[in-house]
């Protein structure tokens, strides 16, 4: 499954839930404690989403938008019901 995420480093604590705009197709918010420096927000959001939908690190992957706040991650193996949870949080 693909899905957006806007990604906000440096938030106090990590945590995946909300969405971020009014746009469609829905932008999945994500916090991450990690600062958006040498990678470490985007191994903290990869760690981050694997723990929302129950899947192992390995199965996320960010697709496009590495240096970017918003990215488009493969998720294998996620459940789209999750997904749609997670975006009304």
């Amino acid at each position: 499954m693909r899905i957006s995420v806007r990604v906000q480093p440096g938030a106090r604590r990590t945590q995946v839930g909300g969405r971020y705009g009014t746009g469609d197709p829905p932008v999945l918010l994500a916090r991450v404690a990690a600062p958006a420096a040498d990678g470490r927000a985007n191994r903290a959001l990869i760690e981050a989403l694997a723990a929302a939908f129950g899947v192992r690190r390995r199965c996320v992957t960010v697709v496009t938008g590495e240096s970017s706040r918003t990215k488009i991650v493969d998720i294998v193996g996620a459940n789209p019901a999750l997904a749609q949870r997670l975006l009304e949080r």
